[in-house]
């Protein structure tokens, strides 16, 4: 069967296009698979960064460039059998047998009488949580199928005294300059030191575009002098190797925001919570979007809603060594469940072509 597969953001280089070119790979071991970009190198980047082979996957023109003429798209979408598309809530008009829309995040915009139409020819919708499918399924009056993305396990024997974050720094098309709630992370963190936490580090392993950029300079300046590493750019088999030693595993995305009003600012998943669980880290996370059907509060983590209890609750972590091993070995089970191979697995009972 012949495929296409288009990701507007492939050269984001960031989880939701790990998620599409695994979702590729996954397929091309049955299939023809096309991937509509015309950079190769940010096709292979993406490989190379998150340990995927990307060698059957052809790159064909971008159909879906806005500057491509509209009649020559549609006739060449007639010749898949199925084309799946990574959509911000837009419709597209395709004419291939079979259309699948993947949406990563609540939808604050109900459709209007023309995408409603469109909605007919897509045969799929497809979310990546729980929390993504009712806000869809509210907004599209549709059912939506779910399929929690791909999550790599690495074994790490060897731990030491480290909290973990691992997150893009990104403060652009967003209503809050903290977006991943590093900043606040690591004031909590210089918090704790200065109330007495020693023999512990913080380790923020980051992706960005300009190492220079100014915000992330500032961030990294107010760091100083406080036992906080940063890890920026890594490959995934490098990042885990390293980060794979941590004990904790932070992630606050989401913390302050009006998530009522803007639901898209909590985390709508969290693939570096699972992998982190994957590699026997504890996670202490927000409860908020994704986070909550990831993290079972007691079981495989735990949960926070304020900034004390945050606190509280890592240090009750640091103080009780078997309480964090019991978490440890629990977290582990619990990631098997977003492994690549179950991924995988879904992607061919979903995508039926």
């Amino acid at each position: 069967m012949k495929i296409g597969i288009f990701d507007p953001y492939l050269d984001d280089n960031g989880g939701g296009e790990r998620y599409m070119v695994t979702v590729a790979t996954c397929l091309s071991k049955n299939h023809s698979v096309d991937i509509f970009w015309d950079e190769e190198d940010d096709l292979y980047a993406i490989g190379k960064r998150f340990g995927l082979d990307v060698s059957r996957l052809n790159l064909v023109e971008n159909i879906f460039s806005a500057n491509y003429p509209k009649l020559d798209k549609y006739k060449k979408t007639k010749k898949y059998d199925a084309i799946i598309v990574l959509s911000d809530g837009s419709i597209p008009l395709l004419f291939s047998k079979k259309t699948y829309l993947h949406m990563q995040q609540p939808i604050e915009h109900s459709l209007n009488v023309r995408e409603k139409l469109k909605l007919k020819k897509v045969n799929k919708l497809i979310v990546n949580s729980k929390f993504t499918k009712n806000f869809i399924e509210s907004k599209y009056n549709q059912k939506c199928e779910l399929l929690y993305p791909p999550v790599s396990l690495i074994k790490s024997e060897i731990k030491e005294n480290t909290i973990l974050h691992v997150g893009r720094f990104r403060v652009m098309n967003v209503k809050t300059e903290d977006y991943k709630k590093q900043q606040f992370m690591i004031d909590t963190f210089k918090e704790m030191v200065d109330d007495g936490l020693s023999g512990w580090r913080f380790l923020l392993a980051v992706s960005l575009n300009d190492e220079k950029d100014a915000r992330f300079l500032k961030m990294k300046e107010s760091a100083k002098n406080y036992p906080i590493d940063f890890l920026i750019n890594s490959e995934k088999d490098d990042l885990w190797r390293k980060a794979g030693r941590a004990k904790i595993y932070w992630h606050a995305t989401g913390f302050g925001e009006d998530l009522v009003k803007y639901p898209h600012l909590a985390e709508h998943f969290g693939i570096s919570t699972a992998e982190a669980m994957g590699a026997g880290i504890v996670p202490v996370v927000i409860s908020a979007g994704g986070q909550k059907e990831i993290v079972e509060e007691g079981v495989s983590g735990l949960l926070w809603e304020t900034k004390d209890e945050f606190k509280k609750k890592t240090l009750r972590l640091i103080s009780d060594k078997k309480e964090l091993d019991r978490l440890s070995k629990k977290a582990v089970l619990k990631a098997v469940e977003y492994s690549d191979e179950s991924f995988c697995k879904n992607v061919n009972r979903i995508i039926n072509v």
